[in-house]
C-alpha cells in the first residue's frame, strides 16, 4: 500500500535527513518507527502524506505516486487519505472541540446533516461527545488528545500518521491512547507512529517495527 523506494531528503543546508531509504507497508499494518529525536523519523510521516517532496526516490500509495504530485493535489490526496496526530496536537486552542474536529471537512462543503453524523460519530468513538462545546484551552491533556485524534479520523481516513503522539503524555494517558489504536488497527486502518516510547515496542498488535537510524533503515522487522 506504501512504498518509499530509494528516498533521499536533503535540506537546504544539505543536512541529510533520509539516505536511500526503502521501506514498504501493507494496508491494515501498524508499523512503529523507532528512532532518537532528528533520526529521520518526522521526515517520513511527512513524506508519506505529501507535505515534503524527496530529493531523489518515489513515494507510492496505493500505486499513486505521491511525491509527483502538484501541491494542490497533495493536498486533496491528504484530506480524502491521511489522518495526521501530532505531538503537540495543532489544535486551535480558542476554539470549541466542535470547531476543532470539523476544521478538516470545511474544503469538502458537505450538508449540514453529514457534517453534524461524522462529528458526532467521532466524538462518541473518541468518548470526546460531553466536551462538544468547551474551548479546547479549557481541556486536559488527555482530552485534547481524544480531539486531536477525533479530528484525524473524522474524514474516516485509511492512513493513520503519528508523529510522538505520547511524548507529552503521562503513562495512564500513554495506555489509553495504545488502546485507541488498537481499536483503530481493528478497523483497518494502516497506521504508521513515529516515537521512542518503550512503550510501543511490545505490543501484540503491532506488525512491525522499524529502527531508523542517521535517515537509514536499521532493525529487523517484529
Amino acid at each position: 500500500m506504501i512504498k518509499l523506494i530509494n528516498i533521499s531528503k536533503k535540506y537546504k543546508d544539505e543536512v541529510v535527513a533520509l539516505d536511500n531509504l526503502n521501506l514498504e507497508f501493507k494496508e491494515g499494518e501498524f508499523i512503529v518507527l523507532k528512532g532518537v529525536s532528528g533520526s529521520g523519523k518526522s521526515t517520513i510521516l511527512s513524506l508519506i502524506a505529501g507535505l515534503l517532496k524527496p530529493t531523489s526516490g518515489e513515494v507510492l500509495v496505493d500505486s499513486k505516486h505521491i511525491s509527483k504530485l502538484a501541491d494542490h493535489f497533495c493536498s486533496e490526496f491528504r484530506r480524502e487519505n491521511i489522518g495526521f496526530i501530532f505531538q503537540k496536537y495543532n489544535l486551535i486552542p480558542t476554539l470549541s472541540v466542535r470547531d476543532n474536529i470539523l476544521l478538516p471537512l470545511v474544503p469538502n462543503n458537505l450538508d449540514e446533516e453529514v457534517l453534524e453524523d461524522k462529528l458526532h460519530h467521532v466524538m462518541k468513538i473518541f468518548n470526546i461527545s460531553h466536551k462538544e462545546n468547551s474551548i479546547v484551552k479549557e481541556l486536559s491533556g488527555g482530552e485534547q488528545q481524544r480531539v486531536a485524534i477525533a479530528r484525524a479520523n473524522v474524514n474516516n481516513p485509511k492512513i493513520i500518521l503519528a508523529d510522538e503522539p505520547t511524548a507529552n503524555l503521562d503513562t495512564k494517558l500513554s495506555l489509553q491512547f495504545i488502546e485507541i489504536m488498537k481499536k483503530l488497527k481493528s478497523s483497518n486502518k494502516t497506521i504508521v507512529l513515529a516515537t521512542h516510547d518503550p512503550l510501543f515496542f511490545d505490543l501484540d498488535f503491532v506488525d512491525k517495527i522499524i529502527e531508523i537510524k542517521d535517515g537509514k533503515y536499521c532493525a529487523n522487522n517484529t
